[in-house]
């Protein structure tokens, strides 16, 4: 079977997929990113991730030069071509990236214009597939999410040495926790690769407000999720002593989809087990997507 396909700036095989050093995306971080999964070989979301990727490209002021549906059609035949490799019941993550293109103080003069990239990869599973059992861990760093007036919460890019630093620190505080990020006003806003939500049995699901994070589309999906079955939905500033009263504590992400939280700051959320909203939220995803995405984790954790 042929190897690996990716795209930069065109069609190439995976491994000659290379960002020059000058690339301003290297330099500088200015790379705007999303990040997608399929479900048996499908790319889930697509659409709202295309969305968001355009509203990130405008924000930073990037100019593709390939309309939407262009990328759309590069991303799905990528995949196509890609999950064929992969054993029966096993899926991809999707990597598309987008930068300003060469950094013009390091780069040669005849250097061109904006580098867009997209490569696919075998889902990681062994990174958060006995968390569905066992939970995630969560401690507050110092290190402060990144003000609004550096960049909006809404932007999605790899700009992002903030989160490298908590996430050390938090490991620091606690071998294998995870860092949740407080702003600048003492209010919890997400983890390095997760929105966070709060279950309270008297009020419900509740998110931070958007203006504060990254609104993620699988947090946009458990919010449609949860409306379908009843269980109220709000978004409000939350500070880290709500959620450590919290009934249940959620992360939302891409690649893992739903993950429960049963330890925090060192004190166990509820009885420290998965609660029954996150089996029932994490059921009706499973049905949306026609996989039990538990037990696919569990089964390719260790593929070679």
């Amino acid at each position: 079977m042929s190897e690996p396909l990716a795209y930069l700036n065109g069609w190439i095989s995976a491994s000659q997929a290379v960002v020059p050093v000058y690339d301003a995306g290297f330099i500088q971080g200015a790379t705007v990113s999303e990040q997608l999964r399929t479900f048996s070989g499908r790319l889930f979301q697509l659409e709202s991730h295309l969305a968001r990727l355009a509203r990130s490209l405008a924000i930073v002021g990037i100019e593709p030069g390939l309309p939407l549906d262009e990328l759309s059609r590069i991303a799905t035949e990528l995949v196509a071509h890609n999950h064929r490799r992969l054993a029966a019941g096993d899926d991809l993550g999707l990597s598309m990236f987008v930068t300003p293109g060469p950094y013009a103080t390091l780069a040669p003069r005849s250097s061109g214009g904006p580098t867009i990239g997209l490569h696919t990869y075998p889902l990681p599973f062994r990174l958060w597939a006995g968390k569905y059992q066992r939970g995630e861990t969560l401690v507050v760093p110092d290190v402060r999410q990144v003000p609004a007036d550096c960049w909006p919460p809404e932007l999605k890019c790899r700009s992002r040495m903030h989160y490298y630093l908590a996430e050390q620190q938090a490991a620091e505080i606690s071998p294998g926790a995870r860092a949740l990020l407080v702003d600048a006003a003492g209010f919890v806003t997400e983890t390095s690769t997760s929105n966070l939500l709060v279950y309270r049995a008297d009020q419900g699901l509740i998110s931070p407000r958007r203006e504060r994070i990254l609104p993620g589309i699988s947090l946009q999906l458990v919010a449609d999720l949860a409306q379908q079955r009843g269980i109220p939905f709000a978004e409000r500033d939350l500070r880290a002593d709500v959620v450590a009263t919290a009934d249940e504590v959620l992360l939302t992400s891409t690649p893992s989809c739903l993950l429960p939280v049963t330890c925090f700051d060192g004190q166990a959320i509820g009885d420290g087990q998965p609660g029954p909203i996150f089996a029932r939220l994490l059921a009706a995803w499973n049905e949306q997507v026609g996989i039990d995405i538990a037990r696919q984790a569990r089964e390719f954790q260790d593929r070679a």
